[in-house]
């Protein structure tokens, strides 16, 4: 079966169409310009603001204009992952998308079900001639998974509904009403680049591969294995123990995405060789169980390679490791009121080194402000002993939840009457806009919900159908409902 084929058919075929359109952070032209013009075929009140956020505007059903206004809200971008053997580019090639039994899946790449099918139900409403509806707002913000440059760029007075639907959380069944705030930490060692290998020594390349990753807030508490860690572990055996020099080193690629390959060549006396090969072999062993759980697949391999023509100087490579073997990452803390719910974590993401020049990204999240603050002091401080230049950028308040809400009660009731359960309330380890545009809207009363969607930010993201169709449901009852004013 198509996926255009699916039911909700409305919704589907808007999700193919946005399939074969690239939309990486960043890179939004053609998906802009296809949500700006679905909006204006429509004859809806249709803009793009300097933020490059595309909002539209379509007026009640007759008879419902006295219900409360509601902005429904989803995200242009989708994360670009692939495995390091796929040949995609993601500015440029569409998705191979595909149906696996429940679930719809993309061949070797994410799907960009996060946040395509919140963003296809929304303009499957604005098109809907059908559906029964008070006055309608959509805000569709550009850049969330790169820093919630959209949100933040919405300028006050831009909306002016009462009440916010955000269509960004990932699990059916679940209504969030509060998320993590977070803050970036950028480490920069700056150096030289030594010329010239010591005599008799040979390159070798390493390569740790086959990680699950994911998404670093909805995943950050499965313990599975973070591709920077586990490299530099072994690096500092290498360097302690086979004299090892770091040429370069390349792991992860995007903030919040818990990296799941990582590179390195090293050089070493030749002598060594075998020792360092038979060394690698063990640390794969001991990785292997230490993960057999969450990481089938991890793979630690070694091969010699060219040599490199310069070296990182040996007491900026020490630092180096040293720092990212001393830095915290996964889940610090729980939150105490709600069992099994993160409160605060950090994703050491990214490690990069070029042009004389080793940069370590991290991304701090947490629900509590003061913790944000506390674990991004620390993190700081053992870079900044290190010697790297420290900069913390980017922060994002959190969303606080508020049970008394009224679209909360609304959407707890038509859960019960659509499907004879209540739905779990929660709080989600993930960064939402909600906080950013509440900010600049005071007094929205907002909740978020969606489908089910497994491994976000990683090539084995998957969305459940039969999810998507309740999502929807669930959609159309809610809209229908909505208090008055």
């Amino acid at each position: 079966m198509r996926v255009a084929d699916l039911n909700p058919t409305e919704l589907w075929t808007i999700f193919n169409d946005i399939t074969q359109i690239p939309r990486p952070s960043h890179h939004l032209e053609q998906i802009t310009k296809y949500v700006f013009d679905f909006g204006k075929n429509l004859g809806l009140e249709t803009y793009v603001d300097e933020a490059g956020n595309v909002i539209m505007k379509k007026p009640a059903t007759p008879g419902l204009e006295n219900l409360k206004k509601v902005v429904l809200q989803a995200h242009l971008d989708m994360v670009p992952q692939k495995n390091s053997d796929t040949v995609h580019d993601f500015t440029k090639d569409p998705l191979k998308v595909y149906v696996d039994g429940d679930w719809v899946k993309a061949t070797n790449t994410t799907l960009g079900s996060d946040n395509g099918i919140g963003l296809s139900s929304i303009l499957a409403v604005m098109q809907s001639k059908t559906l029964k509806h008070g006055p309608l707002e959509a805000l569709i913000t550009s850049d969330e998974e790169t820093g919630m440059f959209g949100a933040f760029g919405l300028k006050p007075g831009a909306l002016t509904a009462d009440i916010l639907v955000n269509t960004d959380s990932e699990d059916e069944g679940e209504l969030f009403v509060g998320c993590a705030g977070g803050i970036d930490l950028t480490a920069t060692f700056r150096y030289k680049d030594v010329v010239g290998i010591p005599e008799g020594d040979i390159a070798m390349k390493l390569n740790l591969t086959g990680l699950k990753g994911g998404h670093s807030g909805v995943d950050i508490h499965l313990g599975r294995g973070n591709a920077n860690k586990l490299l530099f572990r072994f690096l500092k055996i290498a360097v302690a123990e086979f004299e090892a020099r770091l040429a370069w080193v390349s792991g992860g690629t995007l903030r919040n995405a818990i990296p799941r390959e990582a590179f390195a060549v090293v050089t070493i006396p030749h002598q060594l060789k075998n020792d360092f090969i038979e060394a690698v072999v063990e640390i794969e062993e001991i990785f292997r169980r230490e993960h057999s759980e969450q990481e089938p697949t991890l793979s630690f391999k070694v091969e010699e390679t060219e040599l490199p023509s310069t070296l990182i100087p040996e007491e900026i490579q020490d630092d180096l490791i040293n720092a990212i073997e001393g830095a915290r990452n996964g889940v610090a803390r729980m939150i105490t009121s709600l069992p099994g719910v993160v409160e605060t974590s950090s994703n050491l993401a990214i490690v990069q080194t070029i042009a004389g020049e080793a940069k370590v990204q991290i991304l701090i999240r947490s629900s509590a402000e003061t913790m944000k603050e506390s674990l991004a002091s620390s993190l700081e401080s053992v870079f900044a002993l290190a010697g790297a230049k420290v900069e913390l950028s980017g922060s994002y308040p959190g969303w606080q939840p508020n049970m008394e809400s009224p679209i909360l009660a609304v959407m707890q009731t038509g859960y019960q009457n659509l499907f004879g359960v209540q739905p779990k309330v929660n709080v989600i380890h993930a960064g939402l806009e909600c906080g950013i545009i509440g900010a600049a809207c005071p007094g929205m009363d907002m909740i978020s919900f969606g489908p089910t969607i497994r491994f976000p930010h990683s090539p084995d993201e998957k969305v459940n159908i039969p999810s998507v169709q309740k999502y929807w449901d669930y959609l159309v009852y809610v809209l229908e409902n909505i208090p008055t004013k």
